[in-house]
Protein backbone atom coordinates (compact mmCIF):
# COMPACT_ATOMS: atom_id res chain seq x y z
CA UNK A 1 0.00 0.00 0.00
CA UNK A 2 2.95 2.34 0.63
CA UNK A 3 3.73 2.44 -3.08
CA UNK A 4 0.14 3.59 -3.74
CA UNK A 5 0.53 6.54 -1.37
CA UNK A 6 3.86 7.42 -2.98
CA UNK A 7 2.28 7.19 -6.43
CA UNK A 8 -0.65 9.42 -5.46
CA UNK A 9 1.31 12.07 -3.54
CA UNK A 10 4.26 12.01 -5.94
CA UNK A 11 1.92 12.31 -8.91
CA UNK A 12 0.16 15.32 -7.39
CA UNK A 13 3.49 17.02 -6.67
CA UNK A 14 4.66 16.45 -10.25
CA UNK A 15 1.34 17.80 -11.56
CA UNK A 16 1.51 20.99 -9.51
CA UNK A 17 5.17 21.66 -10.38
CA UNK A 18 4.64 20.83 -14.05
CA UNK A 19 1.61 23.12 -14.28
CA UNK A 20 3.57 25.92 -12.64
CA UNK A 21 6.59 25.72 -14.95
CA UNK A 22 4.31 25.40 -17.98
CA UNK A 23 2.54 28.63 -17.04
CA UNK A 24 5.82 30.47 -16.46
CA UNK A 25 7.31 29.36 -19.75
CA UNK A 26 4.15 30.04 -21.75
CA UNK A 27 3.68 33.51 -20.21
CA UNK A 28 7.29 34.37 -21.07
CA UNK A 29 6.85 33.37 -24.72
CA UNK A 30 3.45 35.10 -24.96
CA UNK A 31 4.91 38.30 -23.53
CA UNK A 32 7.71 38.26 -26.10
CA UNK A 33 5.17 37.75 -28.89
CA UNK A 34 3.28 40.84 -27.72
CA UNK A 35 0.11 38.99 -26.73
CA UNK A 36 -2.11 41.22 -24.53
CA UNK A 37 -2.06 40.45 -20.83
CA UNK A 38 -5.83 39.92 -20.76
CA UNK A 39 -5.56 37.17 -23.35
CA UNK A 40 -2.65 35.63 -21.44
CA UNK A 41 -4.71 35.60 -18.24
CA UNK A 42 -7.86 34.18 -19.81
CA UNK A 43 -6.13 31.46 -21.81
CA UNK A 44 -2.55 30.52 -20.92
CA UNK A 45 -2.71 31.15 -17.17
CA UNK A 46 -6.25 29.78 -16.84
CA UNK A 47 -5.31 26.62 -18.72
CA UNK A 48 -1.98 26.18 -16.97
CA UNK A 49 -3.34 26.52 -13.45
CA UNK A 50 -6.12 24.02 -14.26
CA UNK A 51 -3.85 21.67 -16.20
CA UNK A 52 -3.46 19.22 -13.27
CA UNK A 53 -7.23 18.76 -13.06
CA UNK A 54 -7.49 18.44 -16.84
CA UNK A 55 -4.83 15.76 -17.18
CA UNK A 56 -6.17 13.80 -14.21
CA UNK A 57 -9.76 13.86 -15.51
CA UNK A 58 -8.74 13.04 -19.07
CA UNK A 59 -6.37 10.28 -17.97
CA UNK A 60 -8.94 8.76 -15.62
CA UNK A 61 -11.62 8.83 -18.32
CA UNK A 62 -9.32 7.11 -20.80
CA UNK A 63 -8.49 4.47 -18.16
CA UNK A 64 -12.19 3.78 -17.60
CA UNK A 65 -12.40 5.53 -14.21
CA UNK A 66 -15.15 8.15 -14.68
CA UNK A 67 -15.60 8.48 -10.92
CA UNK A 68 -12.15 10.04 -10.58
CA UNK A 69 -12.65 12.12 -13.73
CA UNK A 70 -15.90 13.70 -12.53
CA UNK A 71 -15.15 13.60 -8.81
CA UNK A 72 -11.93 15.53 -9.35
CA UNK A 73 -13.81 18.49 -10.83
CA UNK A 74 -16.85 18.44 -8.53
CA UNK A 75 -14.68 17.99 -5.43
CA UNK A 76 -12.32 20.77 -6.53
CA UNK A 77 -15.23 23.19 -6.91
CA UNK A 78 -16.44 22.36 -3.41
CA UNK A 79 -12.94 22.71 -1.94
CA UNK A 80 -12.43 26.02 -3.75
CA UNK A 81 -15.46 27.55 -2.01
CA UNK A 82 -15.31 26.02 1.45
CA UNK A 83 -11.54 25.82 1.94
CA UNK A 84 -10.06 28.46 -0.39
CA UNK A 85 -12.48 31.05 0.97
CA UNK A 86 -12.65 29.62 4.50
CA UNK A 87 -9.02 29.10 5.50
CA UNK A 88 -7.69 32.55 4.49
CA UNK A 89 -10.50 34.12 6.57
CA UNK A 90 -8.87 32.55 9.64
CA UNK A 91 -5.87 34.81 8.94
CA UNK A 92 -7.52 37.99 7.62
CA UNK A 93 -11.05 39.06 6.71
CA UNK A 94 -11.91 38.36 3.06
CA UNK A 95 -13.91 40.99 1.19
CA UNK A 96 -16.47 39.91 -1.42
CA UNK A 97 -16.85 43.29 -3.10
CA UNK A 98 -14.78 42.52 -6.20
CA UNK A 99 -16.09 44.20 -9.35
CA UNK A 100 -17.98 41.81 -11.64
CA UNK A 101 -18.21 39.09 -8.98
CA UNK A 102 -22.02 39.06 -8.95
CA UNK A 103 -22.28 38.71 -12.74
CA UNK A 104 -19.73 35.92 -12.82
CA UNK A 105 -21.30 34.20 -9.79
CA UNK A 106 -24.64 34.08 -11.61
CA UNK A 107 -22.90 32.54 -14.62
CA UNK A 108 -21.22 29.97 -12.33
CA UNK A 109 -24.60 28.99 -10.83
CA UNK A 110 -26.16 28.68 -14.30
CA UNK A 111 -23.43 26.43 -15.68
CA UNK A 112 -23.54 24.37 -12.46
CA UNK A 113 -27.24 23.74 -13.16
CA UNK A 114 -26.47 22.90 -16.81
CA UNK A 115 -23.78 20.44 -15.72
CA UNK A 116 -26.08 18.82 -13.15
CA UNK A 117 -28.72 18.38 -15.86
CA UNK A 118 -26.14 16.66 -18.06
CA UNK A 119 -25.15 14.36 -15.20
CA UNK A 120 -28.75 13.20 -14.75
CA UNK A 121 -28.79 12.28 -18.45
CA UNK A 122 -25.62 10.22 -18.07
CA UNK A 123 -23.38 9.48 -19.82
CA UNK A 124 -21.98 12.95 -20.49
CA UNK A 125 -21.22 12.59 -24.18
CA UNK A 126 -19.41 14.47 -26.91
CA UNK A 127 -22.38 16.73 -27.61
CA UNK A 128 -22.43 17.72 -23.94
CA UNK A 129 -18.70 18.39 -24.11
CA UNK A 130 -19.24 20.61 -27.17
CA UNK A 131 -21.95 22.57 -25.32
CA UNK A 132 -19.66 23.11 -22.32
CA UNK A 133 -16.83 24.31 -24.56
CA UNK A 134 -19.24 26.65 -26.37
CA UNK A 135 -20.23 28.12 -23.00
CA UNK A 136 -16.53 28.54 -22.24
CA UNK A 137 -16.23 30.60 -25.42
CA UNK A 138 -19.18 32.72 -24.26
CA UNK A 139 -17.44 33.26 -20.92
CA UNK A 140 -14.20 34.34 -22.64
CA UNK A 141 -16.08 36.70 -24.99
CA UNK A 142 -18.05 38.26 -22.14
CA UNK A 143 -14.87 38.69 -20.07
CA UNK A 144 -13.16 40.52 -22.94
CA UNK A 145 -16.26 42.69 -23.55
CA UNK A 146 -16.61 43.60 -19.87
CA UNK A 147 -12.91 44.42 -19.62
CA UNK A 148 -13.00 46.69 -22.67
CA UNK A 149 -16.07 48.50 -21.31
CA UNK A 150 -14.34 48.86 -17.94
CA UNK A 151 -11.24 50.35 -19.53
CA UNK A 152 -13.27 52.69 -21.74
CA UNK A 153 -15.32 53.91 -18.77
CA UNK A 154 -12.15 54.62 -16.80
CA UNK A 155 -10.23 56.14 -19.70
CA UNK A 156 -7.61 53.37 -20.01
CA UNK A 157 -6.40 52.48 -23.46
CA UNK A 158 -5.54 48.84 -24.09
CA UNK A 159 -1.93 49.66 -24.93
CA UNK A 160 -1.44 51.58 -21.71
CA UNK A 161 -3.10 48.85 -19.71
CA UNK A 162 -0.95 46.22 -21.31
CA UNK A 163 2.19 48.24 -20.65
CA UNK A 164 1.20 48.60 -17.01
CA UNK A 165 1.06 44.83 -16.60
CA UNK A 166 4.73 44.27 -17.03
CA UNK A 167 5.88 46.65 -14.33
CA UNK A 168 3.34 45.71 -11.64
CA UNK A 169 2.04 49.29 -11.46
CA UNK A 170 -0.17 50.58 -8.72
CA UNK A 171 -3.22 51.42 -10.82
CA UNK A 172 -6.03 49.50 -9.12
CA UNK A 173 -8.26 49.36 -12.20
CA UNK A 174 -5.61 47.80 -14.37
CA UNK A 175 -4.46 45.49 -11.63
CA UNK A 176 -8.01 44.23 -11.27
CA UNK A 177 -8.39 43.64 -15.00
CA UNK A 178 -5.09 41.89 -15.54
CA UNK A 179 -4.70 40.16 -12.20
CA UNK A 180 -4.15 36.58 -13.48
CA UNK A 181 -1.06 37.69 -15.41
CA UNK A 182 0.31 39.79 -12.57
CA UNK A 183 0.17 36.84 -10.18
CA UNK A 184 2.68 34.77 -12.18
CA UNK A 185 6.08 35.10 -10.52
CA UNK A 186 9.44 33.89 -11.75
CA UNK A 187 8.73 34.25 -15.48
CA UNK A 188 12.00 33.35 -17.29
CA UNK A 189 13.53 36.11 -19.41
CA UNK A 190 15.68 33.74 -21.48
CA UNK A 191 13.69 32.31 -24.45
CA UNK A 192 15.59 29.00 -24.33
CA UNK A 193 14.78 28.62 -20.64
CA UNK A 194 11.12 29.46 -21.34
CA UNK A 195 10.95 26.75 -24.00
CA UNK A 196 12.55 24.30 -21.59
CA UNK A 197 9.92 25.19 -18.97
CA UNK A 198 7.15 24.50 -21.48
CA UNK A 199 8.72 21.17 -22.47
CA UNK A 200 9.10 20.10 -18.83
CA UNK A 201 5.49 21.05 -18.15
CA UNK A 202 4.16 19.14 -21.13
CA UNK A 203 6.17 16.06 -20.14
CA UNK A 204 5.41 16.28 -16.43
CA UNK A 205 1.64 16.78 -16.66
CA UNK A 206 0.69 13.47 -18.30
CA UNK A 207 3.32 11.64 -16.24
CA UNK A 208 2.03 13.09 -12.96
CA UNK A 209 -1.56 12.39 -13.99
CA UNK A 210 -0.72 8.74 -14.71
CA UNK A 211 0.81 8.15 -11.27
CA UNK A 212 -1.95 10.08 -9.52
CA UNK A 213 -4.74 8.09 -11.17
CA UNK A 214 -2.94 4.79 -10.57
CA UNK A 215 -2.37 5.57 -6.90
CA UNK A 216 -5.91 6.89 -6.38
CA UNK A 217 -7.50 3.83 -7.98
CA UNK A 218 -5.42 1.46 -5.87
CA UNK A 219 -6.18 3.35 -2.66
CA UNK A 220 -9.90 3.29 -3.40
CA UNK A 221 -9.78 -0.50 -3.54
CA UNK A 222 -7.74 -0.81 -0.35
CA UNK A 223 -9.95 1.65 1.56
CA UNK A 224 -13.16 -0.06 0.47
CA UNK A 225 -14.61 3.03 -1.22
CA UNK A 226 -15.44 3.91 -4.82
CA UNK A 227 -13.08 5.65 -7.23
CA UNK A 228 -15.41 8.65 -7.12
CA UNK A 229 -14.78 9.16 -3.39
CA UNK A 230 -11.02 9.34 -3.88
CA UNK A 231 -11.52 11.73 -6.78
CA UNK A 232 -13.91 13.92 -4.77
CA UNK A 233 -11.68 14.12 -1.71
CA UNK A 234 -7.98 13.23 -1.89
CA UNK A 235 -7.38 14.03 -5.57
CA UNK A 236 -9.62 17.12 -5.58
CA UNK A 237 -7.95 18.52 -2.48
CA UNK A 238 -4.52 17.88 -3.96
CA UNK A 239 -5.31 19.69 -7.20
CA UNK A 240 -6.87 22.60 -5.26
CA UNK A 241 -3.68 23.17 -3.26
CA UNK A 242 -2.25 25.84 -5.62
CA UNK A 243 -5.41 27.96 -5.25
CA UNK A 244 -5.41 27.39 -1.49
CA UNK A 245 -1.75 28.32 -1.05
CA UNK A 246 -2.18 31.41 -3.24
CA UNK A 247 -5.14 32.58 -1.16
CA UNK A 248 -3.32 31.91 2.13
CA UNK A 249 -0.26 33.87 0.98
CA UNK A 250 -2.52 36.71 -0.17
CA UNK A 251 -4.21 36.72 3.25
CA UNK A 252 -0.85 36.94 5.02
CA UNK A 253 0.08 39.89 2.80
CA UNK A 254 -3.30 41.56 3.31
CA UNK A 255 -4.49 41.11 -0.30
CA UNK A 256 -7.65 39.11 0.35
CA UNK A 257 -9.99 40.98 -2.01
CA UNK A 258 -8.97 38.85 -5.01
CA UNK A 259 -9.87 35.50 -3.43
CA UNK A 260 -13.51 35.47 -4.55
CA UNK A 261 -12.67 36.21 -8.18
CA UNK A 262 -10.04 33.48 -8.21
CA UNK A 263 -12.53 30.93 -6.84
CA UNK A 264 -15.25 31.88 -9.33
CA UNK A 265 -12.88 31.78 -12.30
CA UNK A 266 -11.39 28.45 -11.27
CA UNK A 267 -14.81 26.84 -10.77
CA UNK A 268 -16.10 28.07 -14.12
CA UNK A 269 -12.99 26.80 -15.89
CA UNK A 270 -13.21 23.44 -14.12
CA UNK A 271 -16.76 22.78 -15.31
CA UNK A 272 -16.52 24.18 -18.81
CA UNK A 273 -12.95 23.49 -19.92
CA UNK A 274 -11.99 20.35 -18.01
CA UNK A 275 -15.32 18.56 -18.28
CA UNK A 276 -15.84 19.89 -21.80
CA UNK A 277 -12.50 18.66 -23.12
CA UNK A 278 -12.72 15.35 -21.26
CA UNK A 279 -16.26 14.58 -22.48
CA UNK A 280 -15.29 15.56 -26.01
CA UNK A 281 -12.75 12.71 -25.97
CA UNK A 282 -14.43 10.10 -23.77
CA UNK A 283 -18.12 9.84 -22.73
CA UNK A 284 -18.43 9.85 -18.93
CA UNK A 285 -20.82 7.74 -16.87
CA UNK A 286 -21.78 9.54 -13.65
CA UNK A 287 -21.49 7.45 -10.44
CA UNK A 288 -24.69 7.14 -8.39
CA UNK A 289 -23.18 8.62 -5.21
CA UNK A 290 -22.23 11.78 -7.09
CA UNK A 291 -25.85 12.22 -8.15
CA UNK A 292 -27.11 11.74 -4.59
CA UNK A 293 -24.81 14.09 -2.71
CA UNK A 294 -21.86 15.77 -4.36
CA UNK A 295 -23.55 17.63 -7.20
CA UNK A 296 -25.91 19.23 -4.71
CA UNK A 297 -23.06 20.25 -2.40
CA UNK A 298 -21.34 21.81 -5.42
CA UNK A 299 -24.53 23.71 -6.31
CA UNK A 300 -25.01 24.85 -2.71
CA UNK A 301 -21.41 26.10 -2.70
CA UNK A 302 -22.02 28.05 -5.92
CA UNK A 303 -25.18 29.61 -4.44
CA UNK A 304 -23.22 30.52 -1.32
CA UNK A 305 -20.66 32.38 -3.45
CA UNK A 306 -23.52 34.17 -5.24
CA UNK A 307 -24.94 35.26 -1.87
CA UNK A 308 -21.50 36.52 -0.77
CA UNK A 309 -21.24 38.54 -3.99
CA UNK A 310 -24.77 39.98 -3.99
CA UNK A 311 -24.66 41.10 -0.35
CA UNK A 312 -20.97 42.16 -0.43
CA UNK A 313 -20.21 39.95 2.53
CA UNK A 314 -16.93 40.21 4.40
CA UNK A 315 -15.88 36.71 5.46
CA UNK A 316 -14.44 36.98 8.96
CA UNK A 317 -12.88 34.40 11.25
CA UNK A 318 -16.15 32.88 12.61
CA UNK A 319 -17.44 32.42 9.06
CA UNK A 320 -14.10 30.93 8.04
CA UNK A 321 -14.37 28.38 10.85
CA UNK A 322 -17.88 27.45 9.70
CA UNK A 323 -16.77 27.05 6.06
CA UNK A 324 -13.86 24.79 7.06
CA UNK A 325 -16.13 22.76 9.35
CA UNK A 326 -18.62 22.33 6.51
CA UNK A 327 -15.82 21.01 4.32
CA UNK A 328 -14.87 18.50 7.00
CA UNK A 329 -18.51 17.41 7.23
CA UNK A 330 -18.64 17.06 3.44
CA UNK A 331 -15.53 14.84 3.40
CA UNK A 332 -17.03 12.61 6.11
CA UNK A 333 -20.33 12.37 4.22
CA UNK A 334 -18.58 11.59 0.93
CA UNK A 335 -16.83 8.59 2.50
CA UNK A 336 -20.07 7.41 4.09
CA UNK A 337 -21.94 7.54 0.77
CA UNK A 338 -19.07 6.02 -1.17
CA UNK A 339 -18.49 2.84 0.83
CA UNK A 340 -18.52 -0.32 -1.27
CA UNK A 341 -20.58 -3.21 0.08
Amino acid sequence: MLIDYVSLIGGLVVLIVAGDVLVRGAVSIAERLGIPALVIGLTIVAFGTSAPELFISLGAAIDGLPGIAIGNVVGSNVANVLLVLGMPALIASTSCREKGATRNSIFMVVISLVFIGMCFHSPIGRLDGAILLMLLGVFFWESVRATRNHRAANGHGSAAATANNGDGGDNDDDAEVDLPFDEVDGVPENPALAIMFIALGLIGLPLGAHFTVEGASALASSWGVSDAVIGLTVVALGTSLPELVTSLVAAVRGHTAVALGNVIGSNIFNLLAIMGITAAFVPLSVPAEVLKLDLWVMLASALLVLAFSVFHVTIRKPSGVILCALYGLYIFSAFQFGKIG
